[in-house]
């Protein structure tokens, strides 16, 4: 699969974690496609730190307007019934605990939970962002990510970057695998039809485990 291919399967998945009535923060990069596959008939509000309650998709109208845009600096639009206000009211829906899910890429993952995703040493990078009030705020973090990276895994035993959190990972979304993130290991419960679990395991650095039910992955159609 090309790199594009894989994005599109791993943001379809991630769309069917969001529940109707959810207040989601998408992170940069992949996780913004997400989306594009949520449901017209299912109620999802997404938030951004940058100061929004109801960013809505890429104007598609021609419009000049540059004032809204996402967390990215990405153009974006408000749905009606959305808002605007400053970051600090942002981040205090964010560390208040009040989004219910967010999904951020990352470097690295780990068995435990633990998360590199915003620091190669001695590579410039424009800095952590929210990430770190996210994943320690949100009610549930997905990771959202290819599953290697110039072949190498990305899913470890633990990770060798520097952390964004620790412990606060509760699923990984890749385009070989569904995998939760448990105090027994980390449990695989779908599978792409196009590998087969050792597959999964060949190309992941941490030990995985067969869940109880696992099954084939299931992408959701808009």
């Amino acid at each position: 699969m090309t790199k594009e291919q894989k994005q599109f399967l791993i943001a379809k998945r991630v769309a069917k974690e969001l529940t109707d009535g959810s207040l989601v923060n998408l992170g940069i990069g992949l996780p913004t496609k997400v989306a594009a596959f949520i449901p017209e008939t299912k109620h999802v509000m997404l938030q951004s730190e940058n100061g929004f309650v109801g960013l809505g998709p890429v104007p598609t109208d021609g419009s000049d307007e540059t004032r809204v845009v996402n967390a990215g600096g990405q153009p974006a639009s408000i749905i009606k019934g959305g808002s605007c206000f400053n970051s600090a009211t942002s981040f205090g829906i964010i560390r208040g605990g009040h989004v219910d899910v967010t999904v951020l890429g990352a470097l690295q993952v780990d068995e435990k939970g633990d998360i590199a995703s915003y620091m190669i040493p001695g590579k410039m990078v424009p800095g952590m962002g929210g990430a770190m009030d996210l994943l320690t705020g949100a009610k549930k973090v997905i990771v959202a990510t290819e599953h290697t990276v110039k072949g190498q895994p990305k899913i470890l035993k633990r990770c060798t970057l520097p952390l964004t959190a620790s412990g606060e990972v509760d699923m990984i979304v890749t385009e070989m695998a569904v995998i939760k993130v448990t105090p027994q290991g980390l449990i695989v419960t779908e599978i792409n039809a196009d590998y087969t679990f050792a597959d999964v395991q060949n190309a992941t650095e941490a030990k995985l485990h067969e869940g109880d039910e696992m099954r084939t992955m299931v992408f959701e159609e808009k």
